[in-house]
């Protein structure tokens, strides 16, 4: 961990262009790194995610991956998300991942791992496409179901496809190395970036004084305005906390979404 200061309001947030598609494609990158060699036992371990064992949470990234590589794809996953909130707890987000989920059951371990990696490229394509008037439309996020309590309430699109689903691939396959046992790898530029854009983000949302020593390859020491309190804990698990998978109090209990 670097000993250097970094003032919070000097941190520019990733916006759409050429930095937000690389560290899109270099999150999916390391993610298939990892499926493409689990073992049949490994696709079977539970993880953080409530109730998705490792093939639900990889299943779930080639859905979405195919709902961003296609705008029909992402308006008929929508529009089943709708349709299904009710059994979630009106969450229609929990839904439509359920569905993702879902459609790909027919598929093989190993035939999920090539549909992600032919995805992939055209998942990051089809998000940065999207045209500006989509892009600006503020859409609402359910305060039930499987979001944290602290959790924004609504999103604008634009931030959901350069940003947030960025964070949700890179934390996906923390939560993949985590179910299998291993110590997940952090130590890019890329990861000190997303978790610097959490960090902003995050300070952001709470606009209290605080400093924050994170720890670990991808941590840096973050402050934001005098006298407030230190907190002093690992990186990854920082995001883990702001994302809900993990208890947080004071000012770790505002969240951010993945």
């Amino acid at each position: 961990m670097t000993t250097t200061r970094t003032d919070i309001a000097e941190v520019s947030r990733i916006r759409r262009g050429p930095e937000a598609d690389r560290l899109a494609q270099q999150v999916y990158d390391r993610l298939i790194a990892v499926v493409q060699r689990l073992s049949p036992q490994d696709w079977a371990r539970p993880t953080d995610c409530t109730g998705w064992t490792v093939r639900d949470m990889v299943a779930h990234m080639v859905g979405a991956a195919r709902a961003h590589a296609s705008p029909i794809e992402f308006m008929r996953q929508g529009l089943q998300g709708q349709r299904r909130k009710a059994a979630f707890d009106g969450n229609d987000l929990d839904a439509m991942n359920a569905y993702q989920i879902e459609q790909q059951a027919h598929l093989s371990n190993d035939e999920l791992v090539a549909a992600l990696r032919e995805l992939a490229p055209r998942a990051v394509r089809g998000r940065r496409r999207t045209p500006a008037p989509l892009r600006r439309l503020r859409l609402p996020l359910a305060a039930s179901g499987s979001l944290a309590p602290g959790t924004p309430t609504s999103i604008q699109l634009g931030e959901l496809l350069d940003v947030v689903l960025t964070r949700d691939v890179w934390l996906h396959r923390i939560d993949i190395a985590r179910a299998i046992g291993e110590q997940p790898d952090v130590d890019t530029d890329a990861d000190r970036r997303i978790v610097a854009d959490i960090v902003a983000e995050w300070a952001a949302r709470h606009s209290q004084p605080v400093q924050l020593q994170l720890t670990g390859p991808a941590g840096a020491t973050y402050v934001q305005g005098t006298g407030g309190p230190t907190l002093t804990l690992d990186a990854v698990e920082f995001c883990r906390i702001l994302s809900g998978r993990a208890d947080g109090d004071g000012l770790l209990t505002t969240r951010v979404l993945f």
